[in-house]
């Protein structure tokens, strides 16, 4: 093995994947002669990510690059402990669950784990194939520190970490990508840490291996079953386990709703740019009761005002539902109308027929999956942009009413297109 001194700095030379690239200016004075990673003082040297070593090495530092990923169990009788990482939002949870089934198909021992951001938790809590879930109080630990509550913050957080480092993990999968998520995976025990080449914000930095960059045009459920074919897990056929929830009847009794089924429709979202006009949708609501049946309005609890303007008809349910009581709201729905939203992939994986509003939102990217759908894009030029403020937003205002209830008759008769799983 190679030995260098850079400046104060003791650093060696291992065999590995070259660290530069164009948007770095610092270089070592040795002459390069094959494909070498820089590490610095105190970094392991077998490859894994080790915070306190990245902090040891004076500066220029810059943590080892991760190993090639290679077989992840090696013994049948191996138990393996996963921990997933996917925090957010709702839609991205949603399609990471096709990933239990898969790893739960290629070996039934797998004891899976699960951080998710606490506000997205009650949709998995309780379910059949996760252990243990971790709800991440991140919200409210950003909170408690804009008020000046440090005590409180540092309180809930040490609580968060005591459960995450209770026990060690042969595999952390970081399905997130982000910084958030990164934080999450520097501190759980896991032997190796697993993520996306591509991966943001410089989550890749915590990684002991990385897995190959996926195509940012792949669905994003393909994405998160491709990371688990690479840990073994057999992707087919794609399915959508749920945690327990009411059920549509159930619910009826509950809130005293007509009973199923019902047309149900989703109009909010945080981007509003993925907003449908205020009048199509009223226009809509007014053309409703032509399909005899009773209509439904969705929303989280800060959508209640919002949708009171567009329910010119129908049920307002928006704020007044857990997500759970969503699921047997939607588990009932003849069909659903939506915009681009959590509630939406919510609605396909409990395998109701969704007609899709899409503006710019890639829908080839995260439409809902899986056959009996229909997706309604403008197919502007512009789009899609995937910008959350647009000076003159055009894509959504136009798609008509009109071509909507064309959409909804047809799901409603059961001749329903397949949503496309990729660009055309």
């Amino acid at each position: 093995m190679w030995k260098s001194w850079s400046g104060s700095s003791r650093a060696w030379w291992t065999e590995g994947t070259p660290w530069w690239s164009s948007s770095t200016t610092w270089r070592s004075s040795r002459p390069q002669t094959g494909s070498w990673t820089w590490v610095p003082r105190g970094a392991r040297r077998e490859g894994r990510s080790s915070i306190r070593g990245h902090l040891k090495g004076s500066w220029p530092w810059r943590p080892l690059r991760p190993r090639p990923c290679g077989p992840i169990f090696k013994e049948e009788n191996e138990v393996p402990r996963v921990l997933l990482v996917k925090l957010s939002a709702l839609g991205d949870v949603i399609q990471t669950l096709p990933v239990l089934s898969a790893l739960k198909r290629a070996r039934e021992n797998w004891r899976i784990d699960w951080v998710v951001e606490e506000e997205n938790a009650e949709i998995l809590r309780g379910h059949p194939l996760i252990e243990e879930l971790f709800p991440f109080p991140r919200r409210r630990i950003l909170r408690l520190l804009r008020s000046g509550e440090i005590g409180k913050a540092l309180k809930l957080w040490g609580e968060f970490l005591e459960g995450l480092r209770a026990r060690p993990y042969e595999v952390v999968l970081d399905l997130q990508g982000l910084f958030k998520s990164a934080l999450v995976v520097a501190l759980a025990r896991g032997k190796r840490k697993l993520g996306f080449a591509n991966h943001r914000e410089g989550s890749t930095l915590v990684l002991t291996e990385k897995l190959p960059a996926y195509d940012p045009d792949l669905h994003a459920v393909r994405r998160y079953l491709s990371a688990a074919e690479i840990l073994g897990g057999v992707a087919e056929p794609v399915d959508f386990p749920m945690a327990p929830y009411p059920s549509a009847g159930e619910m009826a009794r509950k809130l005293g709703l007509p009973p199923p089924p019902w047309l149900v429709f989703i109009p909010a979202t945080r981007w509003e740019t993925k907003l449908w006009p205020e009048e199509h949708w009223r226009a809509l609501a007014e053309r409703a009761p032509a399909f005899g049946l009773p209509l439904l309005w969705v929303g989280g609890p800060g959508d209640r005002e919002y949708v009171s303007r567009l329910a010119v008809s129908g049920l307002n349910l928006a704020g007044g539902l857990s997500l759970k009581e969503l699921a047997g709201i939607l588990s009932g729905a003849a069909a659903v109308v939506s915009v681009d939203t959590g509630p939406m992939h919510l609605a396909a994986a409990l395998g109701r027929p969704v007609v899709a509003l899409f503006g710019p939102t890639a829908p080839w990217r995260t439409g809902p999956f899986g056959k009996g759908h229909r997706i309604l894009h403008s197919g502007l030029p512009c789009a899609p942009c995937f910008r959350r403020r647009c000076p003159a937003p055009r894509c959504l205002s136009g798609i008509s009413p009109e071509e909507v209830l064309k959409a909804l008759r047809e799901v409603l008769a059961g001749n329903r297109a397949e949503n496309p799983q990729v660009r055309k």
